[in-house]
């Protein structure tokens, strides 16, 4: 099927995922990752999407309430492997309850991250970044990396950028090292847990790095060359699904494509 700029009728499952991978192939995930189709038919004709972050018993049973068949999600439900689906944990409840209600659930999750147009890049856009770059580039495809450097247009105070942190990623746990006095131009990013690119960051002369999921003792890692900021795991992915819902809304028009309302961010703070 020819992938060109035409709006599609009738889709299948097939043809929504065959979509989704002209921007995130499943092959440019990582290895250690489970993404693609989880539960469900790729012949299944399509009557709604639903786009998640992440796919709870609440999320099916709103795909249900919504008349969605199938869920994008970011993260997968469905990690290590099944050995046994009798609805003991929430994993195993997920794929029994989609399963009942022939719900499909695909999941992008680090084929999305290793995008140049995926996660990063939508923090980006949120933030009105610039001239961006991928901040850890693979090794053997220089066109799929992790995380991103950008450039603001005009430098901004440190201390407001980590208040325009908390306010545009709706970050009521925003974490920092110590400022260091001088403006931020360069900001060096990545969605979901980063602590492993510190590093990276650092060798890019970047003057901030924000990711999430940061330790104790990660913070130490700045050194007083580099402003590290922790804003969250799910706030620093939580645009992804915009991203994905403005990206199948260019093709698909026949049927709702429906942003998830529920909040699945496991982590509660303190206002």
């Amino acid at each position: 099927m020819i992938l060109g700029d035409y709006r599609m009728e009738n889709a299948t499952v097939k043809d929504i995922t065959n979509y989704l991978e002209v921007l995130a192939p499943l092959s440019d995930a990582e290895d250690f990752d489970n993404v693609g189709l989880l539960v469900g038919n790729y012949a299944t004709e399509v009557t709604g999407i639903l786009i998640a972050l992440d796919t709870l018993e609440e999320t099916v049973n709103e795909a249900i309430e919504k008349k969605c068949n199938l869920i994008v999600s970011f993260h997968p439900i469905i990690f290590s492997g099944l050995k046994k689906l009798n609805g003991s944990n929430y994993v195993e409840r997920v794929a029994i309850k989609a399963i009942q209600n022939n719900i499909a659930i695909y999941a992008m999750h680090t084929a999305l991250d290793n995008s140049f147009n995926g996660v990063s890049a939508k923090m980006c856009e949120v933030l009105g970044l610039k001239n961006r770059q991928f901040l850890i580039p693979n090794a053997t495809n220089d066109k799929i990396g992790m995380g991103m450097v950008a450039d603001f247009a005009d430098e901004i105070e440190e201390f407001a950028f980590i208040c325009m942190l908390k306010d545009k990623f709706n970050a009521n746990g925003v974490r920092y090292s110590s400022l260091l006095g001088k403006k931020i131009k360069k900001v060096a990013l990545l969605g979901g847990s980063g602590s492993f690119a510190i590093d990276a960051a650092k060798s890019t002369d970047a003057d901030v790095y924000v990711s999430a999921d940061f330790k104790y003792h990660d913070f130490f890692k700045a050194e007083k060359s580099i402003v590290l900021v922790d804003i969250g795991h799910y706030e620093s992915e939580q645009f992804t699904k915009n991203l994905l819902e403005e990206y199948l809304s260019k093709k698909f028009s026949n049927f709702a494509i429906i942003l998830s309302e529920k909040n699945t961010n496991p982590i509660n703070y303190l206002q």
